[in-house]
């Protein structure tokens, strides 16, 4: 073979190399942007459901604060009901004040200073006994004496009870033989 031939048969062979390397090429980034395009949709897909997941937090958040404002207007509704109910009982207990007072003024056992009110000579007439006798009985069933004369009342016993199995374990104060608190007047 002649130097041409062999020039020749060089020049197809790194031709064929040539292509060999840019098929070799062109398939490889093909592979790469096929791979490219599903992780895209893979992202985009994670991108969705992360986003619905966004929107539904959106609106249970807003649901919570329609709550909580509705809670805030139910309480100012109550609030106000409250007030209402409290001074319609502030208006009858002044009419059951002022009824007393009146009463007080009619009834010839009953002593009044200048402005109606009650002076109270530890006698008392025999309406106010009655009543008095009549709370002490009802008092009595709660476990307190509204009998007795002076202001300072010892408790029906002086020292409470220790339990030693008791609602709040060894050693605690056992709450059974506490009388209930007084109801207020």
């Amino acid at each position: 073979m002649n130097t041409t031939g062999w020039i020749v048969l060089i020049v197809v062979v790194v031709v064929v190399i040539i292509a060999i390397i840019a098929i070799a090429l062109t398939v490889g980034r093909r592979r790469k942007q096929e791979h490219d395009r599903e992780h895209a949709q893979e992202l985009r897909e994670a991108a969705r459901e992360d986003d619905l997941a966004a929107r539904e937090r959106e609106a249970a958040a807003s649901r919570a604060a329609a709550d909580a404002k509705q809670a805030e207007v139910d309480a100012e509704r109550r609030r106000r009901e409250a007030e209402a109910h409290a001074a319609e009982a502030g208006e009858a207990r002044a009419a059951v004040d002022e009824k007393l007072s009146r009463a007080d003024k009619v009834d010839p056992d009953v002593r009044t200073d200048r402005d109606g009110n009650r002076i109270d000579d530890g006698r008392g007439s025999a309406n106010d006994r009655a009543a008095s006798d009549r709370a002490a009985a009802d008092g009595a069933d709660r476990g307190y004496d509204d009998r007795a004369d002076d202001a300072v009342r010892e408790p029906r016993h002086a020292e409470p009870r220790i339990d030693a199995g008791g609602p709040g374990g060894a050693g605690t104060t056992g709450d059974t033989d506490v009388p209930p608190p007084r109801p207020a007047r």
